[in-house]
């Protein structure tokens, strides 16, 4: 594990923190017509960009996402190693940062929102009390034991899923365009580094699938 993931991990998991298994889907896509494929290269350096107020995520998911690109092949580069915090905003100097860095392209999440849903299933019991029976057998055998299992009380169940939208777009320098742009929500997001990691998995499936990138 990289230092600059493991040590910015921790404030942004607080940020971030959900519980369950998560699942992500596209609510939107979009893809520059004229775009060409990417044809980004082992060892080419991609900036990793996250916009966000919050400092210690903006940090810690750019870590993380440009780790994510290094598990690609490619050289991720998180984009508070080349601006600082009161230069993040500036378009004119994240340019010429971004540039200068001899980056080929740049991969920006942006944080959309985060809701909660609600679902609930009814109380239900399965029989009468054993003991307003006409007959009163033994435990086993016909007795209070199958009577017991057989009408059993299910309490219902109140579950609350919470859902992170996130926008991601693709910029590609050589090209000097943006190329590609998808609007995703993932469902119980456990923790900063497992949240990217799928979410970078989601977006190649769906640039494979596009022709944006070539098929494994």
């Amino acid at each position: 594990m990289k230092v600059h993931k493991r040590t910015l991990l921790g404030a942004a998991s607080l940020a971030l923190l959900l519980a369950g298994c998560a699942t992500t889907t596209f609510t939107s896509i979009w893809k520059a017509p004229d775009a060409k494929p990417l044809q980004f290269q082992a060892g080419d350096k991609v900036v990793a960009m996250v916009i966000a107020e919050s400092t210690s995520l903006r940090r810690s998911g750019e870590a993380n996402l440009a780790d994510e690109l290094d598990k690609r092949g490619l050289k991720g580069v998180p984009a508070y190693t080349l601006l600082s915090d009161a230069e993040i905003k500036d378009e004119a100097k994240a340019k010429a940062a971004i540039e200068a860095s001899g980056a080929v392209g740049v991969i920006a999440l942006r944080p959309q929102g985060r809701e909660q849903k609600v679902t609930s299933t009814p109380p239900t019991y399965y029989g009468p009390s054993y003991y307003g029976s006409s007959y009163y057998g033994g435990f086993w055998g016909g007795g209070y034991y199958g009577h017991g299992w057989g009408s059993v009380y299910d309490p219902g169940t109140i579950r609350t899923d919470t859902y992170v939208s996130i926008e991601t777009v693709i910029y590609d320098l050589r090209q000097n365009k943006l190329v590609w742009a998808g609007q995703t929500k993932t469902m119980n997001p456990s923790d900063v580094e497992s949240f990217v990691g799928e979410l970078a998995d989601a977006v190649s499936r769906e640039l494979r699938a596009s022709g944006m990138v070539a098929k494994k």
